[in-house]
């Protein structure tokens, strides 16, 4: 592979393949929007189903409540996922919220999926924390401090 030249090109060095690279452009692309999902209990009627909603779990950033099919049921926080071909082959991973031990639950054994958990990341974002930093700062009430607010 060689590096591209622009010597002698009629737009003055600039390709149009590096003009649709303009980081200008790029600078302004559209963020991913996330769905509020606490609270949420997604109907699991098809394998379809229940891979978008345990998705969505994964992606989630609280504690999730997975019913299996003989009953039992398990809270704590999805911190990884594995997709096969069936529900049989595909597991998601869990830490229980009151053990140190990490569960492996097949997609085929889920009957039931509650977001239960509190999103502890909700409404934190850079922007969000930028906007109460200017608020602080400009009313003099609170210490406006460059250091993260607790997460609890």
């Amino acid at each position: 592979m060689s590096a591209p030249t622009h010597f002698g090109h009629p737009s003055g060095g600039q390709s149009t393949a590096n003009a649709a690279l303009d980081p200008e452009q790029l600078e302004v692309a559209a963020g991913t929007a996330r769905q509020n999902v606490e609270g949420w209990v997604p109907e699991l009627a098809s394998d379809a189903e229940i891979r978008t909603a345990l998705e969505q779990a994964f992606e989630y950033r609280g504690d999730v409540t997975i019913t299996r099919k003989d009953g039992s049921k398990v809270e704590g926080y999805i911190f990884d996922r594995s997709t096969g071909d069936s529900l049989a082959t595909s597991f998601v991973r869990l830490l229980p919220k009151d053990t140190n031990s990490r569960l492996k639950i097949s997609y085929a054994e889920i009957a039931a999926l509650a977001f239960t958990g509190r999103d502890a990341a909700a409404g934190k974002s850079y922007e969000a924390w930028v906007k109460k930093y200017w608020e602080k700062k400009t009313t003099g009430e609170g210490e406006a401090s460059i250091q993260p607010d607790a997460l609890e």
